[in-house]
C-alpha cells in the first residue's frame, strides 16, 4: 500500500512571534522527593536541574494573550485587522468545555476574528500555522493570530516513577502573528502525518479533578517511528521545493528527547551545528521548543537572508510534520 501523507506550499508566513516563560519552576529535587526516582535519572530525561513551569495561580491563556498582546503592539496591528485566531496544543485548557481563543480574543480587543483550537498536541502549534495560513489565502482579513498555549506541566504524575519519561514537560505559552506579506519567515512548505496505530500509546486518567498523562503498555518501536517519519517528512519538503539536504541551514525540534534529536541529525545527515540543543536551560516547552530557538538564532544574528530553516515537530496520537521557513529578516 502506498504511504500518503499531507502537503502543502503556503504563501505567506510568520510576521513576528513572542514566547512568554512562566513565573515558576520546576526542580529536579522535588521530583525526586515526589517520585522517589534518583536525581541522576530524573537529569538524564531533564537534562537541566530546573525549568519554566506553571505556578499553581498562572493560567496559560493569560500568558498566550500577553504574548500575543506584544506581538499586536510590537507590529502596529489593529485588532480588528485580525480574521482568525487558532489556540493550539492538547486540548486540555485551563478550564472544561472552554475556548481559550475566544477568551484570548476578548482580552485583546479582537472582536471581528472567528476563534477556535488546534488540538494535535506538541504539533498543534505548526498545524495551527498550516490551518492559518489555508484561512488567509481565502482572503478577507489580512492577519492571523495562532497562540500555543498548553499546560503540559500540570498534565504530568511527578508522584509517578512511571511518568519519569515526561519529568521534563514545562510550560511556556506562545503568540504567532502570521500574514500574507511582509513576513520575519515565509512558510513555503509543509508536511505532515499520523500514523493512528499509536493513538492509544498515551491518554488521560482524571484523578482528584486532574487529567494526567498516562503511558498505556510497554509496546516497542516508537523511536523507529520518529526516524522513519521525520525523514520522510524532510524529503517531503525538500522535494516540494527541490532543494536538497545540504541546503538546509537550520534544523529545529521539539525536544522532548535529546538521544532521539541526536539520533535524527545522524539520520538526516545534518550536523549538530545545524540545530539549536536547549536541553541545558530549558525541559521540553511543547510546541514552543522550536520558537524559543528560532529567537535565539534571531537574537543572536545567526539567521541570513534566505536561510532555509526546517522545523520538526510531533505530537502523541502519533503525528509528524516538517515546515520549511524562509528567514526574510527584520
Amino acid at each position: 500500500m502506498t504511504e500518503r501523507t499531507t502537503r502543502a506550499r503556503t504563501r505567506g508566513g510568520i510576521v513576528d512571534f513572542e514566547v512568554v516563560f512562566p513565573s515558576s519552576e520546576v526542580d529536579v529535587r522535588e521530583l525526586h522527593e515526589s517520585s522517589g526516582v534518583p536525581v541522576a535519572d530524573i537529569l538524564a530525561v531533564t537534562h537541566t536541574e530546573r525549568f519554566p513551569a506553571l505556578d499553581e495561580d498562572e493560567a496559560a491563556w493569560e500568558l498566550a494573550a500577553t504574548a500575543g498582546r506584544t506581538v499586536l503592539e510590537r507590529n502596529g496591528i489593529d485588532p480588528d485587522d485580525i480574521g482568525l485566531v487558532l489556540y493550539a496544543g492538547s486540548g486540555e485548557w485551563d478550564l472544561p468545555f472552554w475556548s481559550p481563543a475566544a477568551k484570548v480574543a476578548d482580552e485583546l480587543g479582537i472582536t471581528h476574528a472567528h476563534c477556535f483550537e488546534v488540538a494535535n498536541f506538541c504539533n498543534g502549534g505548526m498545524t495551527a500555522v498550516r490551518t492559518a495560513l489555508a484561512e488567509l489565502a481565502l482572503g478577507g482579513a489580512p492577519y492571523a493570530l495562532v497562540l500555543i498555549g498548553d499546560r503540559l506541566s500540570r498534565l504530568v504524575d511527578h508522584e509517578d516513577p512511571e511518568s519519569k519519561a515526561l519529568f521534563n514537560f514545562g510550560d511556556a505559552p506562545a503568540a504567532l502573528l502570521l500574514g500574507r506579506e511582509d513576513c520575519l519567515l515565509d512558510v513555503v512548505a509543509s508536511a505532515a502525518r499520523t500514523d493512528p496505530s499509536w493513538a492509544d500509546y498515551y491518554s488521560g486518567d482524571v484523578e482528584d479533578d486532574r487529567v494526567l498523562m498516562r503511558r498505556r503498555g510497554r509496546r516497542q518501536g516508537l523511536g523507529d517511528a520518529y526516524l522513519e517519519n521525520f525523514p520522510a517528512r524532510v524529503d517531503d519538503v525538500l522535494g516540494a521545493l527541490g532543494r536538497r539536504i545540504e541546503d538546509v541551514a537550520w534544523f529545529l525540534v521539539n525536544q522532548g528527547d535529546k538521544g532521539m534529536h541526536e539520533k535524527l541529525l545522524a539520520r538526516l545527515g545534518i550536523p549538530a551545528d545545524k540545530s539549536v540543543f536547549n536541553y541545558h536551560r530549558y525541559g521540553h516547552m511543547g510546541g514552543s521548543d522550536p520558537f524559543i530557538a528560532l529567537g535565539d538564532l534571531i537574537g543572536e544574528e545567526r539567521l541570513g537572508p534566505g536561510d532555509l530553516v526546517l522545523v520538526a515537530a510531533s505530537g502523541m496520537g502519533f503525528s509528524w510534520s516538517v515546515t520549511a521557513l524562509e528567514y526574510r529578516g527584520r
